[in-house]
Formats: C-alpha cells, structure tokens, sequence
C-alpha cells in the first residue's frame, strides 16, 4: 500500500517553518549574545548562509529521491545498507530527541502563560508549581498530537504557524517603531562594541546557535507525500529558511537596538537571562503585552515545532521499516487514508519514555544537534557523489555553484559539528551508545532481511548499482551458440548494460603446442561462434563484449578470467546435468569459482517470455538466499513473474510441524520476493516426484545447491533427478564461496 502525496507547497512550507522558526531563536538567542554581545546577528546570518547551501543539497539529492525518509533515503540509494542503517538510526533518534525538548518546552512555556493568567486574574493556582506538571503536559501534547497525525493526512499545524508568523510581526514592527521613537546616536551606541568577544566569540555563538536553523531537511524527510517533489521540495526548503531568516535578523536587530535598559549592554542582559532574553527585550520596549506576546509565540512555537518533529521521525522509522531496517510491522499503513499509525505510535511512545527517562536533557539536545550536523555533511557528500554518478539522469533540480556548495557547506557542518563535540562532550557520548545500541540491534534482529531487501532493491532498479559507484560485471562462457540468446537475454537480465559488463568469452581449445597454420580448425570453429555471438547480441539488444582465449583446459580457463576481472557472478549454459554418480566438468570449475554462479539448462532456442511461471522448491534456509533474491528481482524487473514457493514435507508431518513449515516459507518468501508469490507446502512422501509434477505447470525452475567443497560433486540427487525427469528449463544457482 502507498502514501498518498497530499502536501503541496504551502503545507511542505509550513513543515519547515513549524520545526524552524521560534523555538531555535527563544532557547539559543540568549546564549549567542551572552557568548558574542550584538555579533550574535552576524552568526546567525552566516549560520543562515550553510543552512541555505545544505538546504540547496538537501534539495538537489530530495529531487532526485522523493521520497521519506530525507538524509537516511539518500544513503540508502547510495551508501551501503550498514551505512544506511547507520545513518537513519542516528536522525530518527535525533528527531525524536528534538521532539523531547520541544514538548518540555511548550509544557514550560504553557505553564508559565497559565501562571500570568492566574496572577492577572487574582487567583492562587498553587497546583501550578508542582514539577511533574511540566513532564505530564510534554506527554499529554505528545499523545494529542500523536492522535491528531494518525486521524489527519498532513503534518498539520498551518493555523499555528501562522499565528506565530503574526506574533513575532508584530513584535518586530513594534520594536522597529521603537528604534525611530530614539536617537541615532543610542542606537548605535547599542551596536557597540560589535565583537564582544572577538572572532572566537563569533565562531562559538555560530555553533550554539545553527541548530537554530534546523527543520528544512524534515520537509526532506516527509518527501514521499509531497505534491510534484521535483519542485515542491526545493522551493519549499529555500521558502522556509528565508522565512525563518527574515523574522531572525529584524528580530535580533531590534532586541539589541531597544532591547536593553540605558547603560545596559544585550551580552550582560543576556547573560543574566539567557532563557527569557527575547521576552524580556519585548516588554522593555512594548511593555507588557511584549511579554505576552513572546510567551504566545513561544507556546506556538514549540507546539508546530514538536509537531513537525513527530511527523518528519515517524516517516523516517517509516523508510527504515520498508527497508527492514526496523521491525515491518512499524511501515503498516491505515486502510483509506494510508496514514503509518503504527509508526506515529511508536514514534511518539519513545519521545513520552525520553521525557521522564532523560537525566541531562540538555546534554541530549547538544547530541540531536551534533547528530543534525555530521549527517548535514554527509547530505553534501552524497550529493557530490550522485552527480558523479548519475549523468545520464541527474537530479530534476541542480544547485547552482556546483561543486561550492556541498564543499563550502559540508566543510562548515564539519567544523560546527566538532565545536559541538568539543563544547559538549556528553554529546558525542550519548551518540555513541545510541549508536552502539542500534549496531547490536541491526546484527541481532535486522542485519539478514535488511540485506536481502537491499539485494532486491538493487535488482528491481539497476541505477542503485552505478548510484554506489558499482559496475558489475558477469561473464559468460559460450561454446555452442545455440542458446546464446537465452544466456546474453539471462545477462542482461541479471546486469543490465547501462549499469554494469556483460563480458562473452569464447575459448579456442587446443593443446599446448598447437600450430594454427597446421591445423586451422579451432580457429574456424571460434570465428563461426564468435559470428553468432555478436549476431544473438545484436538481436538481444544487448552491447555486450567479447574476450577470445586460448587454453589447453577451457574450465580452467574460465575459473583464471573470472578472478582476473574480478566477476561479480558466472553464467554457464548446460545441455544435460549428468546422472548421479558420473561427475560433470563444470562440477570441478564451481569448486574454483569464488563467485556467484547461475547455471541454465534449457531446450534450444528457449527464450525468456513476457509471463513467466516460476517454480521455486525449497527445502528450509539455504544458503543462496542473496543470489536467489537477486535472481528473482531482475527477472520481475524485466518481466511479469507469477512465482511459487514449493515446500514438500512427509504425509505423516504432525499439525504442528506443519504450521510451523508454513510459517518458515512464508517467511522465506517475504524475504526473498516480498510476499508477491503463492506459497505451498504439498504433503508428499516422494519430494522428487512432487516437485516434477508441478514443474509441468511451470516454465521455469529455480534451484539452489551448496559449493561443499573441491572434491564435493555439486549436483546432487535431488538435482539430478528434477533435472533428468523434466524438460522444463531449470535455473541452478550457487553463492560465492
């Protein structure tokens, strides 16, 4: 089941300026200035500089990739699946962490509102002081808002921003009137001195406050319900930052101009307040509805920015879902409105356990912006990367002053990240157990089916391969041109030209001291092959290449190609698979092979169909899942597969074993195919004749056997005898080692 794209341009906008603007400006305003004095406005505007380039390759890469999932969707197409694990694991927690301290900072700003409403009207709420009320109500919102996203297709919360647009409009322009209302000389004098600490204090104020800018890369992150992403992601990422900037600047200008009492400087006020330093430059120069109108926006603000968080972190768990990188169950979908309630529901349980697990939220919050900032650069190198790698189809969008911008950017998030590790070490600490955690997770729980679902992947959209910086390359030994249409079609098939080699060799058998002038009839013969092999791959469509050797031993020399060119897989073709007892020559040259080996056998001049029924016995976990799945992913790929799962047991198997067999192919199947396939499990004494008799409704098989050892025959009975009893074409493949 899909997502729906529902969000357009004004709704994608409104995810970033929910996460952006009010909540990073309240909490890191104060400690800015008290670190830099009236400099603080320079660090936020060269913070809003690498917050614009990261936005710019944010945007390139979420054009290219729309869909959710955001910095951990773009490793995924183009790292490794460990380093995409990685990756998603850090920034879902760094999500939810954000998440955590927004929702104890609407609790703290609510419950301060609900204290001046109390000492306006003259009432005596003493209940207000109690401290498990600021926990409770980060909780209590958490759920509301957890209900509101599982009811509701969108992130929500546009009335609130623009009430808290509104409210910081006014205080701006009630402040810019003030700065006319005094004379130029005070106003500059309130500039002075600029640098209060020097280049240092600037610096340091930058790595306070980028965090600050944070919530671009969530519109990212929710990409996969977003309304023509090609040109509603970028816009609405640039969008929300300038919004978020155009309210920073004027804002920090006019507390620092009228912010402060005469004689009073904003770094020392700051100092003494960093918290409530935005309120407290509102009421010096509006007076007390400047205050409130700070504690309103405050309130707004934490509210859309924890709401952006919630919803931006369940997509992401979301993604990883899908990809097995976490349970399955968490990319469940609700019927009708496609809404993952399960993923909103686990989202939000962990950011109610982090509210009242947390001993140093603080420290936490200094981990989430770390976290933020190594995958901000990771975001610029991965758009480096797909650039390289990707011209023939380069992202929809292009970020000007390529390669600048991820270089300048990437190396600006670097070195605010290592600020941050240093200024905070309990940061990097906690990174690193939760990092640790997840790494023992993914190789516990996730690490197979993780990989299989990759391995698919890679096998239904070819381009991850060249995305990764991959060229595989398969070779294909032919002797009897007869079915080189069926091997080069399984080739490509199995690498398709545009992202990888298919390399066709042919071998003039002839002893070593063969003279050709004396006897030319190999050399007839390999120039008659190789006729028909550039006929079948112009016919097949295929731009494969040729290698003509000569060898004394052909499977010796096939086992010496493969290792030279480092071959991803072999593909051989087999007129008849011996009968059991009588060891076949292609037997010895897989005991040599250390790579993925696939071995047709079919009848002359079979061909893969347009619909292909595919049988494929099983026996309980083999050991050639990866290949099988890749087999099955590259057929499916270029043609309309209806594949069955075949597990014959005992007629005597107990009711139990029973359940529990069907319940290991259905797991079997899910991990290889997805589940899009029948499965049976056939109760028969005889698995050979069992298997036969559904191989005669089929149009091909698949099987699988182990690489024991050298003097191991590979094909063993069971092989053999489907092999012997059959015409239907047969597949057998064997992986690497």
């Amino acid at each position: 089941m899909k997502q729906v794209r529902h969000i357009g341009l004004f709704g994608a906008t409104g995810v970033g300026v929910g996460a952006i603007v009010g909540g990073g400006i309240l909490a890191l305003a104060g400690v800015a200035f008290a670190t830099t004095g009236p400099s603080a406005i320079l660090a936020f505007a060269l913070n809003g500089v690498i917050g614009l380039l990261t936005a710019l390759s944010f945007a390139e890469m979420a054009s290219k990739f729309p869909e959710s999932g955001g910095t951990y969707t773009f490793s995924r197409k183009v790292l490794s699946v460990e380093s995409a694990f990685t990756v998603g694991w850090v920034v879902w927690f760094a999500s939810i962490v954000a998440a955590v301290l927004y929702a104890l900072g609407f609790a703290h700003f609510g419950m301060i509102f609900l204290q001046n409403v109390a000492a306006l009207a003259g009432l005596e709420w003493a209940w207000l002081d109690q401290p498990a009320l600021v926990p409770g109500l980060a909780i209590v919102t958490t759920i509301l808002l957890a209900i509101s996203l599982m009811v509701k297709t969108g992130g929500g919360g546009n009335a609130a921003n623009v009430g808290k647009v509104a409210v910081f409009a006014v205080v701006i322009v009630g402040g810019l009137w003030a700065v006319t209302r005094q004379s130029g000389g005070d106003t500059s004098a309130a500039f002075r001195p600029f640098f209060s600490s020097g280049v240092s204090g600037l610096i340091q104020a930058m790595g306070y406050s980028f965090i600050a800018l944070q919530g671009f890369d969530l519109i990212a992150a929710v990409g996969g319900e977003v309304k023509k992403p090609e040109k509603t992601i970028p816009r609405a990422m640039i969008l929300s930052l300038v919004i978020a900037l155009m309210i920073y600047m004027p804002l920090l200008s006019v507390m620092v101009a009228v912010g402060t009492s005469e004689g009073q400087s904003i770094a020392s006020a700051a100092a003494e307040d960093p918290e409530g330093i935005v309120a407290v430059a509102a009421r010096h120069f509006l007076g007390p509805i400047g205050y409130w109108l700070v504690i309103v926006a405050a309130v707004l603000s934490m509210f859309t920015a924890l709401q952006a968080n919630l919803f931006a972190a369940s997509r992401i768990a979301l993604a990883m879902s899908r990809d097995r990188t976490l349970p399955t169950v968490i990319s469940r979908l609700s019927k009708g409105k496609n809404i993952p309630t399960v993923s909103v529901i686990v989202t939000s349980s962990l950011v109610c356990v982090l509210v009242l697990a947390l001993p140093d939220v603080s420290a936490a919050g200094a981990a989430s912006s770390l976290i933020f900032l190594v995958t901000f650069a990771i975001a610029h190198w991965l758009s480096v990367l797909v650039r390289q790698r990707s011209e023939a189809s380069p992202p929809p969008f292009l970020s000007p002053w390529y390669p600048a911008v991820p270089i300048v950017g990437g190396l600006a998030c670097i070195g605010l990240a290592i600020f941050q590790g240093i200024a905070v070490p309990q940061a990097g600490l906690i990174a690193v157990i939760w990092l640790s955690l997840g790494g023992l997770l993914f190789l516990t729980l996730f690490a197979r089916s993780a990989r299989l679902r990759d391995v698919s992947s890679v096998a239904s959209n070819p381009e991850l391969s060249r995305l990764r910086g991959n060229t595989p390359l398969v070779l294909v030994p032919i002797a009897n041109p007869e079915n080189a249409d069926a091997m080069i079609a399984l080739a490509e098939t199995l690498v398709p030209a545009a992202v990888g080699r298919v390399l066709l060799q042919s071998i003039v058998v002839a002893p070593p001291d063969w003279n050709p002038q004396e006897n030319p009839e190999p050399t007839d013969r390999i120039h008659a092959v190789q006729r028909e092999l550039i006929h079948a791959s112009v016919r097949q469509g295929v731009r494969a290449e040729t290698l003509t050797t000569v060898a004394a031993s052909p499977m010796e020399e096939i086992a010496r190609v493969a290792r030279l060119h480092r071959c991803e897989s072999v593909l051989l073709g087999l007129s008849e698979i011996a009968e059991e007892g009588v060891a076949t020559p292609i037997e010895g040259l897989l005991s040599r092979l250390d790579t993925d080996v696939v071995v047709l056998r079919a009848p002359k001049n079979w061909h893969l169909v347009e619909r292909q029924r595919i049988l494929v016995p099983v026996a309980g976990r083999g050991g050639h899942d990866y290949l099988l799945t890749r087999l099955l992913g590259s057929l499916a790929r270029k043609q309309n597969c209806d594949v069955k799962f075949l597990r014959v047991v005992p007629t005597n198997t107990s009711a139990a074993d029973l359940k529990r067999v069907k319940k290991e192919l259905d797991r079997l199947a899910y991990d290889n195919f997805g589940g899009r396939c029948e499965r049976e499990v056939l109760l028969h004494d005889d698995a050979i004749a069992a298997v036969v008799e559904r191989a005669d409704e089929s149009g091909l098989i698949i099987l699988g056997v182990q690489r024991i050892g050298p003097r191991q025959k590979l094909f063993g009975r069971f092989t053999r005898q489907i092999a012997g009893q059959t015409k239907c074409p047969v597949i057998v493949i064997s992986r690497r080692g």
